[in-house]
């Protein structure tokens, strides 16, 4: 019988804040800057004599983030040095926070929050130059927001979901772009699995993972590895350290011992002064200018709107999600707002993502679009030409159908003509549907509607089908 093991997941999450300038000087905060060490000043560079002065818009940033999660927000606060000697910190330490967070407890997806606390980031190492190593210090000092949780993740899914979570959260406080990309944000899981429930493993932490599915995937390979070492009985080798994760072998790799806040010796920063929030800013107003948060939307979009799973990508795109709510609008009923929903999801999207020269159209015409369909003017093969023609060139969608021949033909008499026609050329059909083989009639629709280029009307087509062919 085989043994049960228990994964337990905690999740470090570093995300650089969308500010104007650094964490404690004046210098250029801009990711895109292509030139090297082209932001950078003495304060930044941790020159003799320069003092940090810390950016205020950092401090309300973070507060932002813990007012939307929930959590509590401190009065007081300070910051620390963080010692440590590596090329990429000019100081030769990294102003962090350790005893006094900004922000404690909170949840994000149902799973709990420790801390958040704001930092400077580190210079970036260049290591493709062969046998030696440069740096680029534009990015050291940029603020940098980290979220510690609890350890109560249980699965890689999960976890890869609350980073993807925290993203767009993120992006929707306006925050941080959070481009892991670009190394905006990183994300550092803390593994580890036992063979009791009660009990924690040996935990180790893997580095700035840059992607969803490499975390999703490095938890994956980790909770494998030691389960394999379980079940051969080496848990001992087990040990707490940091390890990198290499994409192109798909594992991990021992990088050093992990460290303890001892070997860090924090130490409140003397150069800057300690900050009472409370004294800072009104948190009522902070919490007030809060945008609609993205559990709220979903919530919305289900009982306001009736939509389904498929408002999700509403609430993962800013901009589509504006233009969606600027056709609902536009309309009256719950089924016109779901036949857009599933008009933009399905039929635009697929649009845009076959040809790059496309273009969503104003959403006043295509609100007249999904009325028209609603009216029983158009049919939805109707429709679908005619939002194609207007993804082309945006057009008045009624001045189209008219143009095109796609306004639906309700007249029975003009449709009767047709069908007519259809059941003396489509003999072997009609010889099928005579013989007791009923549901090809509605391969005699199809013909119809081929026929009339999407415009007749089915419900009336399948009547006068029925009628004749029972003569």
């Amino acid at each position: 019988m085989s043994k049960t093991y228990y994964p337990v997941i905690g999740l470090e999450i570093h995300a650089e804040l969308s500010t104007v300038s650094k964490m404690f000087c004046g210098c250029k905060n801009d990711p895109d800057e292509e030139k090297q060490n082209t932001n950078i000043c003495p304060i930044c560079m941790g020159h003799p004599g320069t003092l940090p002065v810390p950016n205020k818009k950092a401090i309300e940033n973070v507060i932002k983030v813990g007012l939307a999660l929930g959590s509590n927000i401190a009065n007081f606060t300070e910051f620390d040095r963080k010692n440590y000697f590596y090329p990429d910190i000019p100081k030769g330490y990294q102003i962090s926070q350790y005893k006094y967070p900004i922000v404690t407890s909170g949840a994000l997806n149902g799973f709990a929050i420790t801390r958040i606390h704001l930092e400077e980031d580190t210079g970036l190492s260049k290591h493709d130059r062969g046998d030696f190593t440069l740096v680029d210090y534009n990015r050291a000092g940029v603020p940098l927001m980290e979220m510690v949780t609890e350890p109560v993740i249980h699965s890689a899914k999960d976890a890869a979901n609350f980073a993807r979570e925290l993203q767009l959260l993120l992006r929707t406080l306006g925050v941080s772009n959070a481009n892991m990309e670009k190394g905006e944000m990183r994300v550092e899981p803390n593994i580890s699995i036992s063979d009791d429930p009660n009990k924690f493993g040996t935990k180790v932490e893997v580095k700035n993972l840059n992607s969803f599915k490499s975390v999703e995937k490095a938890i994956e390979y980790e909770l494998s590895r030691m389960q394999a070492l379980y079940e051969a009985g080496r848990q001992d080798e087990i040990v707490q350290e940091t390890r990198g994760w290499d994409e192109n072998k798909q594992t991990t790799f021992s990088q050093r011992s992990k460290e303890n806040a001892n070997d860090y010796r924090y130490f409140p920063d003397p150069d800057i002064p300690k900050f009472m929030l409370n004294e800072m800013f009104d948190m009522n107003d902070l919490k007030s200018s809060l945008p609609e948060l993205p559990w709220q939307k979903r919530d919305r979009y289900k009982k306001d709107l009736g939509l389904g799973e498929e408002s999700e990508v509403f609430v993962q795109d800013f901009e589509l999600s504006k233009y969606f709510e600027t056709v609902v609008r536009n309309l009256v009923s719950t089924d016109q707002i779901k036949t857009a929903s599933n008009y933009i999801v399905s039929d635009m999207l697929g649009i845009l993502k076959k040809d790059t020269s496309a273009k969503m159209p104003s959403p006043e015409n295509f609100s007249i679009l999904i009325n028209m369909i609603s009216d029983g003017e158009i049919t939805s093969r109707g429709a679908k030409d005619i939002l194609s023609i207007m993804m082309k060139e945006d057009q008045d969608p009624k001045t189209l159908a008219e143009k095109e021949g796609l306004l639906q033909q309700n007249d029975e008499e003009s449709l009767k003509k047709i069908v007519e026609k259809i059941i003396s050329e489509q003999t072997s059909l009609v010889e099928q549907y005579r013989s007791g083989k009923e549901s090809v009639i509605q391969a005699l629709v199809g013909v119809m509607m081929k026929e009339t280029k999407g415009s007749a009307n089915p419900q009336i087509a399948l009547k006068i089908f029925k009628e004749e062919l029972s003569k």
